[in-house]
């Protein structure tokens, strides 16, 4: 979408986030543990496995289970099971995230944690964030500027060998947002998308998974801008096919 068109509607997109913001529901953080270890049933039978598959997860609102009362029907801690299962192995997880982070914030909050209290290093790591860059008006480079950043950091500090980023959701679908509202924010979510979709196919050691979820009220959370309970079951299942299917066969043992 042009510059010129949002400077027509500048007027009537601000109204309409502000209103947003203020009716919005302010759903919490999914409770429970950040922490875990799933498939500890798997590591009797499974010979050759000197160690279980550390995954770290990490990002926005969405990371942290917004929109479910418990991270056992959140993202993180479901990824970690169905990630044991496929890949028949234990998955040891840790979870880093908090609502409103945009992906230069993700990378601060990853610091300032580790800061305190020192992050285990980590074979892969799923990164949830986007969103909020596109409701800042954070440009699709400067996205990727903090995405690359976060690589560095998580190679060098933690030992990741694998990042995964999840795709942008389509906004212009959320029935949270108003129009013209979210078809303008739906316009910047594609270009951000395409812009990390051509930035992974240009590195080894990160990827992007498409979560291609319906948007009907069985799938998102009261708030219609946050996933449900079975969105977030249909995320865990694909991201962890695609770390099963595409990254772990390209890593080193």
């Amino acid at each position: 979408m042009s510059l010129a068109v949002k400077l027509v509607l500048a007027p009537v997109l601000v109204a309409q986030a502000l209103r947003t913001r203020a009716t919005l529901p302010r759903l919490p953080e999914a409770a429970g543990e950040r922490e875990g270890v799933a498939g500890a049933a798997h590591s009797a039978r499974v010979e050759g496995q000197s160690r279980a598959l550390h995954l770290l997860v990490a990002g926005d609102s969405s990371a942290a289970g917004v929109g479910v009362d418990d991270q056992q029907h959140a993202l993180a801690a479901p990824l970690a099971a169905e990630l044991a299962r496929l890949a028949a192995t234990p998955v040891r997880w840790r979870l880093v995230a908090a609502s409103g982070l945009g992906t230069a914030d993700t990378l601060e909050l990853l610091r300032r944690e580790h800061a305190v209290r020192p992050l285990p290093r980590q074979d892969v790591a799923v990164v949830v964030s986007g969103v909020n860059d596109v409701v800042d008006q954070v440009r699709p480079r400067r996205a990727l500027a903090a995405r690359a950043a976060m690589v560095d950091w998580l190679r060098a500090t933690l030992g990741v060998r694998h990042a995964v980023f999840a795709a942008l959701p389509p906004l212009h679908a959320f029935p949270g947002l108003p129009q013209p509202l979210r078809w303008v924010a739906g316009g910047d979510a594609r270009r951000h998308d395409q812009a990390l979709e051509r930035w992974t196919r240009a590195r080894r050691d990160v990827s992007r998974v498409a979560l291609a979820l319906p948007l009907d009220a069985r799938m998102m959370a009261v708030d219609g801008f946050h996933p449900g309970a079975a969105a977030y079951r249909r995320m865990a299942e694909a991201i962890a096919r695609h770390i099963v299917q595409r990254v772990l066969p390209s890593m080193p043992p």
